[in-house]
C-alpha cells in the first residue's frame, strides 16, 4: 500500500508544493511544529532514509538545503531546524523547522492547526523566494 506521501507525490491528495524537481518535493506540513515546517521528501518510495542509495541521499540533503535557503528568507527565524524522525510515515523525509529557540524542533509539543489560508499564503511566500 502506498504511503501517505506517496499518494501526494502521485497527486491523489493535495499539498501545499513549495518546490520540486524530478527526484524531490517540499510541501508544508499541514500540522506543523510551527509556521512554515516544511517536509522534504524523495519521490521514489523508500521507508527509511539510510536504505537510501548514498547518491539519491546526498542529493535529497542538497535539495533540502536549496529549500531551506529560500524558508529561511521568507519565514522570520534564527536557523531552520533539521530533524530525521521517521516513525510518523513510512516514507523517507526531512523536516525543516523554522526556529527561534530549541523547543521550536520539540516534537513532543502539540502541533499547530493552521487555517488553510495560513497555509496558502505561507505556501506562497515561501515560494516567491524560488522565483
Amino acid at each position: 500500500m502506498s504511503s501517505i506521501f506517496t499518494k501526494i507525490v502521485n497527486g491523489e491528495i493535495p499539498c501545499y508544493k513549495i518546490f520540486e524537481n524530478e527526484k524531490f518535493l517540499a510541501f508544508l506540513d499541514v500540522f506543523p511544529l510551527v509556521i512554515g515546517h516544511i517536509l522534504v521528501i524523495p519521490k521514489k518510495e523508500t521507508d527509511y532514509i539510510f536504505d537510501m542509495d548514498d547518491i539519491a541521499l546526498a542529493e535529497m540533503v542538497v535539495f533540502a538545503k536549496f529549500v531551506a535557503k529560500g524558508q529561511k528568507k521568507a519565514v522570520k527565524c534564527k536557523r531552520i531546524g533539521v530533524a530525521v524522525i521517521g516513525l510518523e510515515v513510512p516514507h523517507a523525509h526531512i523536516h525543516l523547522v523554522p526556529m527561534n529557540t530549541s523547543n521550536d524542533l520539540n516534537f513532543t509539543q502539540p502541533k499547530l492547526k493552521p487555517s488553510q489560508d495560513e497555509l496558502i499564503t505561507m505556501a506562497q511566500k515561501i515560494r516567491s523566494e524560488f522565483q
